[in-house]
């Protein structure tokens, strides 16, 4: 038993399943949103899809950047330490990991709804594709922004089983109040990510420099990252923002203050900047859960 937990712990670690709260508040979130009509909830069975997807969708992304990285990563002192260049786990077992999501994710989201299933592979590349960006883009966290963002806007096709946040009527988009919720959800999602993951890259500025790896931090130094990463935190707040006043809900007591618990946690992820881990890890969690209990009680 102690073995098999060793090994669960090892392969765990590996694909940092502990990360899913960064995202998973946001899908359930939206997830809320979508079943308004049904008190915020769609069922167990649409609930835990969504979960295995979730997971499913991080673990195939994850270990495809282990492998893609393990060069990089080797180079890193930070980094070196990594399960794939220290030798802790085979590439051909992460490869079969990253494989074995993949089709969890296909799976999963076949048993949802139709579309869910057509746009799944999408999904795959989409999440995939980000590790790649730091060979050729500086503006790599974006990327990484916009493939999280899915979170939402999957969670809420698996709960209407169409792209009903984006009507059309004679060939023009139109964008209604229900339409823009998963949206201003989704521009949320891409801000934060893309401050907290500025942050992240100041650790590794100066090897990321000298290494050709591209990044924030690397092009224009810590200090000028930091502040970018403060004016996408500050959209961040303000898509938040929208996301209460378009739901319509201002009148609950708890909306405004939790907004302003939202806004507290992104004020204190810069200025504790300088302590990468407790910004990153421990700020970023109650942020996600925050941003649920916000949607939560809006919708």
């Amino acid at each position: 038993m102690l073995s098999l937990f060793s090994l669960i712990r090892q392969w765990g670690s590996f694909v940092r399943f502990s990360h899913t709260v960064f995202a998973l508040p946001f899908a359930i979130a939206s997830m809320a949103i979508a079943a308004r009509d049904n008190h915020g909830w769609p069922g167990w069975r649409v609930f835990l899809l969504i979960l295995v997807c979730m997971v499913c969708a991080r673990t195939c992304a994850m270990a495809f950047n282990r492998i893609v990285d393990r060069r990089f990563d080797a180079q890193n002192p930070r980094t070196a330490g990594r399960h794939l260049p220290a030798g802790q786990i085979s590439l051909s077992s992460a490869s079969a990991l990253c494989v074995l999501s993949a089709v969890g994710l296909v799976s999963a989201s076949w048993l949802i709804n139709p579309l869910c299933f057509y746009l799944s592979p999408v999904a795959l590349i989409v999440v995939c594709f980000y590790s790649l960006t730091k060979r050729f883009t500086d503006f790599t966290h974006i990327f990484l922004g916009v493939a999280i963002a899915l979170a939402p806007l999957g969670a809420w096709i698996a709960v209407k089983g169409s792209l009903d946040f984006l009507p059309m009527r004679d060939g023009q988009l139109m964008l209604t109040h229900s339409a823009l919720l998963p949206i201003l959800l989704a521009a949320a999602v891409v801000f934060w990510l893309v401050g907290f993951d500025i942050i992240y890259a100041t650790l590794d500025e100066s090897h990321d420099r000298a290494s050709g790896i591209h990044s924030l931090p690397a092009r224009y130094g810590t200090t000028a990252a930091l502040r970018i990463s403060a004016v996408f935190h500050i959209a961040a707040f303000l898509s938040l923002a929208l996301v209460v006043m378009t739901a319509g809900r201002l009148r609950p007591p708890w909306a405004l203050p939790s907004l302003a618990v939202c806004g507290a946690l992104l004020w204190l992820e810069h200025r504790r900047a300088d302590d990468v881990e407790f910004a990153f890890f421990k700020v970023n969690a109650a942020l996600g859960f925050a941003v649920l209990a916000l949607v939560w009680v809006v919708a």
